[in-house]
């Protein structure tokens, strides 16, 4: 809830006329009993207090800009003539507010403000000068926290650190290679690998194991670090959660970098066992086996910890992340195994050349585009029962409270219609939207674009196997698939939040949030492939670690997450210091155990 508490039996004083001035509502003077700096704050929390001199009572009701056409909510009631009264408000978003007569008759006064976290404020209500109208004036009585120096700090030392990894090894390489140390130290023959003779280039050859792409290694790791540090809570910024409904945040982000690096590796992937002989049978039951495996361990697994109790079909999950993440493999890996050896077909003498990547693949791209006009088609034409057809909103208190029982729209209800109770109970617009319906951002209907985010992938892995060697034309077509796509999602959501055709949506996987971390997914993987790959500046360290482990490490943290030396129930709650740390530290000890797994070469396969 956007309101936590609401402080009640306060015991109030009759005063004389107010005096406006910083102790007109805190000090103890003016309210008896427990003084308002005894309560304590958690983080992101502060104190309301409204003093109303007027002779009738008012309401105070707040509504959350965030949330997109939500009624208002009664926050708090003031009795009249000089009376008191404190609520413990949230300081995630800009709150905007209002005070009404007693029973709503007349709107008094009217603002929009965003409170700081730990802060004491004073709102008074009463006539203004000319005694005509009603002001609402804000006063601090305790200035708020610096909520974000915590994460200044965490920033600084981690740029620190990194820049000590990166500086060190190239100020030890360079001592290495100075004229006084090879002087000194290494008067041995030193040999060049153009001065080897030509007919011993072939045998060599022959035996030099193929590189693994360290760039599509580190994208993993880099996103599955993000994944596992906003899931240990993320210090409990809520820019490190996921949004309410609509709009983007840094927890929205990790999951489809994830999903468009699994379609970039199931094209390397299945490629080299083609170029070693395996047969289709044999990848169709690889593929086969590979998702059974996935799907138990995300229904089996991560659904239930010993913490949960005995286990019990009335709360367990169906959907969840791997299986999601099982069905995108499958489908992306039948897609390249029936339908992906093209390599063959390349051609330069084509009008299509620049485009070969796609004209050659026409089948898939076929394929993704009915599946794309399927998702349409369901999302604005499915009838869904006492919902507006195509309806894409929370529900709860959104949209005029119109429509409080249409959650998610047709996605919602295909997925109460196939699961009943068996999904996802806390949806992020439970809290802002008082929704009451569950609803999974793992359904059904989001899967399929999930697969056309993993194809967008797959398309990065055949630019790389078409243009091997020319990193130019590689980065080049990275960059115009991220200009196609972010153009796409501009168009589509409008460059707004909640106004566009199809918003920004990660719970419902819209089309224009896949667009959008279409965009983004290109643009970071050639850069880091530029910066990995193509001029060798960067080894990936620490992300390529569970880059290359990303199954281990994804449910390790899901299984061990809760229990210490991961976490711990902290102690200090009144600002993020602790759970900033608790997250930092959590999400380093698995980069450790990547590490550490790594240097004794264990790499867990499915």
């Amino acid at each position: 809830m956007l309101v936590f508490d609401i402080i009640k039996d306060l015991k109030l004083s009759y005063g004389a006329p107010l005096r406006i001035s910083r102790q007109t509502c805190f000090s103890r003077d003016r309210v008896s009993g427990v003084p308002v700096k005894g309560h304590t704050l958690k983080m992101d929390q502060a104190l309301l207090m409204f003093y109303n001199q007027l002779p009738h009572d008012v309401e105070v009701l707040y509504t959350s800009d965030y949330c997109y056409k939500c009624v208002y909510q009664r926050l708090i009631q003031v009795k009249a003539n000089h009376k008191n009264v404190s609520a413990v408000i949230s300081t995630k978003f800009t709150l905007s507010m209002r005070v009404e007569s007693h029973k709503g008759i007349k709107t008094l006064c009217r603002w929009s403000e965003t409170y700081e976290e730990g802060g004491h404020y004073c709102i008074w209500i009463g006539k203004s000068v000319n005694g005509n109208n009603v002001s609402c004036i804000h006063f601090v009585d305790k200035r708020p926290n610096n909520s974000y120096m915590p994460i200044l700090v965490a920033a600084l030392s981690l740029s620190i650190t990194a820049l000590l990894f990166v500086v060190t090894p190239y100020a030890y390489r360079k001592w290495r290679t100075s004229k006084f140390v090879k002087t000194i130290c290494c008067k041995i023959p030193q040999y060049s690998l153009d001065e080897v003779h030509a007919g011993n280039d072939e045998s060599s050859a022959s035996k030099v194991k193929p590189t693994r792409l360290r760039s599509l290694d580190t994208f993993r790791g880099f996103a599955l670090t993000v994944m596992v540090f906003v899931n240990y809570g993320g210090g409990g910024y809520w820019f490190f959660q996921h949004a309410p409904w609509n709009g983007l945040t840094v927890a929205d982000l990790v999951m489809p970098w994830f999903v468009f690096a699994i379609g970039t590796s199931v094209v390397l992937a299945i490629r080299s066992m083609q170029r070693r002989g395996v047969g289709r049978l044999q990848l169709l039951h690889k593929v086969t086996w590979r998702t059974l495996v996935l799907l138990m361990l995300g229904f089996c697994f991560l659904n239930y910890s010993p913490r949960d109790g005995p286990l019990s079909w009335s709360w367990l999950r169906i959907p969840g992340v791997l299986q999601r993440l099982a069905f995108t493999y499958f489908f992306l890996a039948l897609l390249q195994t029936l339908w992906g050896n093209k390599e063959n077909g390349q051609s330069e003498g084509h009008w299509w050349s620049p485009v070969q990547d796609v004209v050659l693949y026409r089948s898939q791209w076929l394929i993704i585009i009915l599946l794309e006009t399927l998702w349409l088609c369901i999302t604005f034409l499915l009838p869904v029962p006492n919902c507006p057809t195509g309806y894409l909103g929370a529900g709860g208190i959104g949209d005029n409270g119109l429509y409080p029982n249409c959650t998610g729209g047709a996605a919602g209800y295909i997925d109460k219609w196939m699961f009943g109770d068996n999904m996802y109970r806390y949806p992020t617009c439970k809290e802002m939207y008082r929704s009451t319906q569950p609803f999974d951002p793992e359904g059904i209907l989001g899967t399929i674009n999930s697969i056309v985010m993993g194809f967008m992938g797959m398309q990065a892995g055949k630019i790389i196997i078409f243009y091997k060697g020319k990193n130019v034309q590689i980065l080049c077509r990275f960059l115009v698939w991220a200009i196609v796509l972010g153009i796409s999602a501009a168009i589509l959501s409008k460059c707004t939040r909640d106004e566009g055709f199809i918003p920004v949506n990660k719970n419902l996987w819209s089309l224009s949030y896949v667009t959008c971390m279409g965009c983004f997914s290109f643009l970071l993987l050639g850069g880091v492939y530029f910066i990995s790959d193509v001029k060798g500046w960067w080894g990936g360290q620490p992300f390529i670690y569970p880059g290359m482990n990303s199954i281990f490490v994804y449910v390790g943290h899901s299984l061990l997450g809760f229990y210490f030396p991961f976490s711990w129930e902290m102690r200090f709650q009144e600002s993020h210091w602790e759970w900033l740390f608790q997250s930092l530290w959590g999400t380093a000890l698995w980069l450790i155990i990547a590490y550490l797994l790594y240097r004794k070469k264990f790499f867990l396969k499915i």
